[in-house]
């Protein structure tokens, strides 16, 4: 099994409505944000090592290592193999800011995307916008329905209902 199901298996089976949940969860949301604390003062310094050597430096486990590794994976300028990753793989943590921004804000992540250190990464505005545009992009817009009786909307002057809503 893989370092990346293993990870799966066991923080997935946690019900976070239930005491150990709260607790697991807790404390991986804690080790989180102190990676992305360091990561964030720094964030010009690509980051690299094998899964193992990270889980050392952070002072955190290899299976937290690694849900860490699939979280901030879809942020990286270069992914990681998530899914072959043993102790042993090279991996980086070089991020792109604008992204890995959106990616905590997708996450609703509030305690990681409010970091101060954003301030001195990103502006306020920019902050605002990146939000935004994550926001906006799992919002589905339904069009109005044509009624039978309308115009249609190809320009002929028929009733839709005689025209293009025939072939509906």
């Amino acid at each position: 099994m893989s370092l990346l199901q293993e990870w799966r298996e066991e923080a997935y089976a946690k019900d976070m409505n239930k005491k150990e949940g709260q607790l697991y969860w807790g404390s991986y949301f804690s080790v989180e944000q102190g990676i992305y604390e360091k990561l964030l003062a720094a964030p010009d310094e690509v980051v690299t090592g094998t899964v193992k050597e990270l889980a050392e430096k952070y002072g955190t486990s290899v299976k937290i290592m690694t849900g860490f590794l699939d979280g901030i994976n879809d942020s990286l300028k270069t992914k990681n193999p998530i899914e072959e990753m043993t102790e042993d793989t090279q991996v980086n943590l070089g991020f792109d800011k604008e992204t890995l921004y959106k990616e905590m804000v997708k996450a609703e992540a509030d305690w990681l995307y409010n970091l101060p250190a954003w301030d001195e990464l990103l502006t306020k505005e920019r902050r605002k916008e990146l939000y935004l545009e994550q926001k906006k992009s799992g919002t589905i817009v339904k069009e109005k329905k044509i009624g039978r009786n309308e115009p249609c909307p190809c320009g002929s002057g028929k009733k839709y209902k005689f025209c293009c809503g025939r072939n509906a």
